[in-house]
């Protein structure tokens, strides 16, 4: 006997129910790719997004490139931010030098390193996102405001990287000594970067369905961390050594003085660097127009005094060309607590910023007077006078006779730099020592008495100075005040650097990073072979798993290609299949056993 149009009716409305409630459950909310998705792409809805099914490409050709220049700027980004950050040394020259150009002090050098964090913490989120999305099997598409976004630090990245290099190239020098004492770290860091990568690329391996795909990006992924993983052969570092043979800790010599604590160049300045235990003192000489030697770095006064307050329409001349008498007008010390060009000032006491806010410049003597009589050594540099100045050519006789008669300076400690006239100097003061600031060769060298270099730390190499040491010619190096620098002059064998920073060098007691061969080996092999277990098993694992997909992922992917896949809204798809099925029955009732073909369950007609 027939079933009756209601009994009908009812038995479709209930089979409708239960289609709803399975749909509900397959569209369910994933709070999870709901955040990557909306993130990266500005997709919050599901509707908004699709699904890579196993096997097909992730994206479109225009996301594929977007997702490629994402990992270049990623690249570069990091690469900018890890050059400018060891480049710290010479913040204090990067930014007194785009005040020579500017007329105006700014902290640029700590401006750009924030800007350099911040845009590589953005692409580098970006670029998470994305690998997130991939082990999700979610299509990529990278939101319009993100895209702009990435060209413009793509375009940042590579302006300041083109000036810095022009300007400072001899940064990427600084940048590969900092590898000597950084690359066992970084070796590690990258190996566990590349091992955390294997998640994705595993997955995406064995979902491939072309064997082509596959094997460029195993190939890729295996090329770079075999790559990886051999890189320590080739690294070389002098503080990777055997124990025993570390020598002393390299004498500090104060860049004029201890300019991160007081103004340069001022009696407070040199004070406090004997405060901190600092073993030498270092200065630049300029002679006034009435011949009295006094320490001046700059051509001119601008930058350390207030001499436009004072001269105002002699700002931009020599300072050479002031008597002493104007010079002692000046005020030395205002501007350093002004421009706080170290960032240092707001750790001064206030006894310190009141002395500080009352220094003036200081003649040679009374500088050779302080050293000798806390027996420090002393090296300088002299500056020639401008033309028409009365001591233009009598200048390093004029500084001879004050060192030699009017101050107290023991002989000894003087390291004689200057050039000019070496062979007379060394005959009226033959105690000097005598000190170079140009490599030549040893036999050239012991010509000209010379028995210590003076060199700038770019140019450090261990070999060098152990060839210089031999023949018992020291070598110091200029200007070092980043700890890590210090530990490698340390290890290079340097006898002594000269620095900024004598109140925090002082206090490290052995080279950061020092490490016997046995410790470095251990080191870079177990971080080599733990990666390579982790990476095997990750491997095995996806293998396994996508063996099982055919026997127990059926039905799912008949729903992912069924007749509902093209509807997006939850609600939308129940009621536009619902109205399909009663369609097709009202035309053909035998398509409705096909009904349960989505879900075995059944309810009660109502």
């Amino acid at each position: 006997m027939g079933r009756s149009p209601t009994t009908l009716t009812k038995l479709k409305l209930g089979k409708l129910k239960v289609v709803r409630r399975q749909l509900l459950q397959r569209y369910e909310h994933q709070p999870f790719i709901s955040c990557l998705a909306g993130l990266y792409g500005c997709q919050w809805k599901r509707y908004q997004r699709a699904r890579a099914q196993p096997g097909e490409c992730c994206c479109s050709k225009l996301e594929c490139g977007s997702f490629g220049l994402l990992i270049v700027c990623f690249c570069l980004s990091l690469v900018f931010l890890y050059f400018w950050s060891e480049a710290q040394n010479d913040y204090n020259d990067f930014d007194w030098f785009n005040f020579g150009n500017l007329g105006y002090w700014f902290p640029w050098s700590v401006v750009l390193l924030v800007v350099a964090a911040v845009v590589f913490t953005y692409v580098a989120v970006l670029l998470v996102l994305a690998v997130c999305l991939l082990t999700e099997g979610q299509r990529l598409y990278l939101h319009w405001s993100h895209k702009i976004g990435i060209l413009v630090t793509l375009t940042f990245t590579i302006g300041a990287t083109a000036v810095l290099s022009d300007l400072w190239n001899k940064e990427w020098t600084t940048l590969l000594l900092s590898f000597q004492v950084t690359a066992p770290y970084l070796h590690v860091g990258g190996v566990s970067m590349v091992t955390l990568l294997s998640w994705p690329i595993a997955l995406h391996f064995f979902r491939i369905n072309k064997r082509v795909r596959q094997v460029l990006i195993l190939g890729v992924y295996l090329a770079v961390l075999f790559a990886l993983y051999l890189v320590p052969l080739g690294m070389y570092s002098p503080c990777i050594k055997e124990k025993g043979t570390l020598g002393p800790a390299p004498a500090l010599i104060g860049h004029r003085g201890a300019p991160m604590l007081a103004p340069e160049n001022t009696q407070m300045s040199f004070e406090k660097m004997i405060e901190f235990g600092g073993d030498g003192l270092e200065t630049d000489i300029t002679i006034s127009y009435d011949g009295v030697p006094f320490l001046m770095h700059d051509r001119t006064l601008r930058r350390t005094t207030n001499v436009n307050e004072a001269f105002p329409n002699r700002s931009s001349e020599p300072a050479a060309m002031f008597t002493w008498t104007e010079l002692e007008m000046l005020n030395a010390g205002a501007w350093f607590l002004m421009r706080d060009p170290f960032g240092t000032v707001a750790s001064l006491t206030q006894e310190d910023q009141g002395r500080a806010q009352n220094q003036s410049i200081q003649t040679l003597r009374d500088f050779l007077d302080l050293a000798n009589r806390h027996r420090k050594m002393v090296i300088f540099d002299l500056y020639r006078p401008p033309k028409q100045h009365p001591y233009r050519d009598t200048w390093i006789e004029r500084i001879l006779e004050v060192i030699r008669n009017e101050s107290t300076i023991d002989p000894r400690l003087v390291l004689w730099l200057p050039n000019e006239l070496r062979d007379l100097v060394h005959e009226l003061e033959p105690e000097f020592q005598q000190t170079s600031g140009e490599k030549a060769s040893v036999q050239q060298l012991q010509e000209d008495h010379v028995v210590k270099l003076n060199l700038h730390y770019s140019t450090m190499s261990g070999e060098q100075i152990s060839k210089y040491s031999s023949v018992n010619i020291t070598t110091n190096l200029y200007v070092v005040s980043q700890p890590w620098l210090y530990s490698l002059a340390w290890c290079a064998g340097a006898h002594s650097v000269t620095t900024n920073a004598v109140h925090i060098l002082r206090n490290l007691h052995r080279p950061l990073f020092l490490m016997t061969p046995e410790e470095y080996s251990l080191m870079w092999i177990l971080t080599d072979v733990i990666s390579a277990v982790l990476i095997v098993a990750v491997f095995i694992f996806h293998w396994w798993r996508e063996r099982g997909l055919p026997c127990c992922s059926g039905s799912r992917q008949t729903h992912e290609n069924g007749p509902y896949s093209k509807f997006r809204t939850e609600l939308s798809d129940v009621w536009s299949i619902s109205s399909i099925s009663v369609r097709g029955e009202n035309r053909s009732l035998p398509a409705t056993p096909n009904l349960p073909t989505i879900s075995e369950q059944h309810e009660p007609p109502v």
